[in-house]
């Protein structure tokens, strides 16, 4: 099993802002094993094989059989057990294999969907929260598909906000059950599960998780919804009229359900990234294909610049989220593997998996606007035959459109990101404030002589550098105007965590390139170009959102130094970004595939 440096996992989570890494201590696709390649082929060969040919059954949505046959195959070749550890018949996947296995079952939003919602926040619950006698009842089953599971969170009235439920357990008389009245909406899987996580608040206070199994009385799954995409999916709400759970059947302990909640869908988060990265780049080739074979004005599509420019510009940012995704499941993995010794691995998991909630929010909110971006574009290049049912792109324009929302809204992870890092540096656990008090006297000191980072990648070491200088800067001023208050302020709050995640993907894709160029990859060239690109356009991007928090923090004198100082950390050289994306529209084209996959 390969996994990043141990180095890097002692790092807390969002310490990427304040701290510098060196590229040996970046996980990166090139550092994957044999075997954890072995595994993303398996599920690329499962996908063409059973699933592919499937889509116009599953798109019909006649019943839900289609995707029930689809999982349960799955489950015959260990697909569905990857996240349960093979004491209770799962394979016990490192972090690292899980997020390659998510990838290459993205190329069907509505498996990836049913996937997810079955292997991962459907089975996260038990494995980390379940007791013995759960886990051995439930899990080898769920593993093998035999039972199907699906994650109960959302109401009617209580969506992003989920601690506001109103499905209600009380005791019985006689001790031996929970009884569930309410409702459940959006839930996936709902329509053929056969276990359902199910969160309720008991006495009407203490919000708990339950597993409840189909059959039970007073419980049933409403009529499918009628979605935009996603459409070979099953969607449903559930009803819960005096419906009895064992009482053994609570998992966690009482009024504890958040954290089985927030803890679910933190690993929630950064596989849906995963799954977006691996959607983006099938969007990819699919758009590189039709460029070449459609011809307007006496030439194929993908002779024209614009078109190139948008196949290079996919790439840049499917390569950035790539980066982004792998570094976050290598720094993980590495945190889980340094406590070998630990007497509860499950549990020292969890913790990782909290401690890393920031990277997974940037993960999720990155994946799902990258991935709307490059569906869009594939959309315009495929022209009037994008908008055809007929022919994929319009599918995957549609079922990209949830991601955005599922896991927490992005404008809830976006507020999340900022609130979790300040929790941090208040705490002293992440020391943000004196990181912030050394920029201030740096400031005040004017413009420093000393010579800057040298090398091929020197301009783009300097960004970097800068940009966290830039977000420092920023939030500084924002939590001096705001203090405690400064939650409020969700324009500010969601400009900083702007910044946060163009800090994490430029850095992701320096650090990867100049491994790839310390191993001499054949990459590594094409790897340049996209990091340049990126850190370019991120930098502007930076700046901009800084000057938008900026002025909502002050104004006059003040502000106006302020922005001084803050062009003066944004100040980088021209690239010629053109040229660029056509080299690497060359390369997409030459291979009809995302190009940065060498090792």
């Amino acid at each position: 099993m390969a996994t990043a440096p141990v180095s890097q996992a002692l790092n807390r989570g969002g310490s990427f802002l304040i701290t510098k890494t060196s590229h040996e201590d970046v996980f990166t696709p090139a550092d994957l094993t044999d075997d954890q390649r072995l595994i993303g082929q398996t599920a690329e060969e499962f996908m063409q094989k059973e699933v592919i040919p499937a889509i116009p059954e599953l798109e019909a949505h006649k019943d839900n059989r289609p995707m029930v046959t689809a999982l349960k195959k799955a489950g015959e070749i260990g697909l569905l057990g990857g996240g349960i550890p093979e004491a209770y018949g799962g394979a016990g996947l490192d972090k690292i294999s899980a997020t390659i296995l998510a990838e290459k079952l993205a190329t069907y939003g509505s498996f990836a969907v049913s996937h997810g919602g079955h292997s991962g926040i459907g089975t996260v619950p038990i494995v980390y929260f379940g007791t013995e006698e759960q886990k051995k009842k439930y899990l080898p089953k769920i593993a093998s598909g035999e039972l199907l599971s699906s994650y109960c969170l959302s109401e009617p009235q209580a969506g992003s906000d989920s601690l506001a439920s109103r499905t209600r357990a009380v005791l019985s008389p006689d001790g031996k059950n929970y009884i569930l009245n309410g409702q459940k909406m959006w839930i996936t899987n709902g329509g053929f599960a056969d276990i359902y996580i199910v969160f309720a608040k008991i006495d009407g206070e203490k919000f708990s998780c339950f597993i409840v199994e189909r059959g039970t009385p007073g419980f049933t799954a409403g009529a499918e919804e009628k979605k935009m995409g996603i459409k070979g999916s099953s969607t449903t709400p559930l009803f819960f009229e005096n419906s009895p759970v064992p009482k053994e059947n609570l998992l966690h302990e009482p009024g504890r359900g958040h954290v089985v909640a927030f803890n679910t869908l933190n690993a929630g988060r950064f596989g849906l990234g995963a799954f977006c990265l691996g959607a983006g780049k099938d969007v990819l080739a699919t758009s590189s294909k039709y460029a070449k074979e459609r011809a307007a004005f006496g030439k194929h599509l993908a002779d024209f610049g614009l078109i190139k420019g948008k196949l290079g510009e996919m790439a840049i940012r499917i390569f950035a989220i790539e980066s982004e995704v792998y570094r976050t499941a290598g720094v993980i993995e590495a945190a889980v593997s340094s406590s070998e010794a630990s007497a509860d691995k499950t549990k020292q998991s969890m913790q990782v998996l909290e401690e890393y909630a920031i990277e997974s929010s940037i993960s999720k909110v990155g994946g799902s606007e990258v991935l709307d971006f490059c569906v869009d574009e594939a959309v315009q290049i495929f022209g009037g035959y994008g908008f055809h049912e007929d022919y994929p792109v319009a599918r995957a324009y549609r079922d990209s459109r949830v991601n955005r929302i599922f896991e927490g809204t992005n404008e809830i992870n976006r507020m999340l990101i900022v609130q979790m890092l300040m929790k941090r540096a208040m705490a002293g656990v992440l020391p943000l404030i004196p990181a912030g008090m050394k920029l201030q006297e740096e400031i005040l000191a004017g413009p420093s002589f000393e010579e800057g980072p040298s090398g091929e990648f020197a301009e783009e070491e300097k960004s970097v550098e800068q940009a966290k200088k830039i977000f420092l800067m920023a939030s500084g001023t924002a939590m001096q105007k705001f203090r405690e208050k400064l939650g409020e302020e969700q324009e500010i709050m969601a400009s900083l965590a702007n910044i946060v995640m163009d800090v994490y993907g430029m850095e992701s894709c320096l650090r990867r390139t100049q491994k790839a160029a310390a191993a001499k990859s054949s990459a590594a060239a094409l790897m340049g170009d996209a990091t340049r690109a990126f850190i370019y356009d991120a930098m502007d991007r930076v700046e901009k959102d800084a000057r938008v928090a900026l002025a909502g923090c002050a104004d006059g004198d003040t502000l106006t130094t302020q922005l001084a100082v803050l062009r003066r950390f944004a100040k980088h050289a021209p690239v010629n970004t053109i040229a660029i994306r056509r080299r690497i529209a060359d390369a997409v084209l030459a291979q009809d595939k995302y190009p940065f996959e060498g090792r």
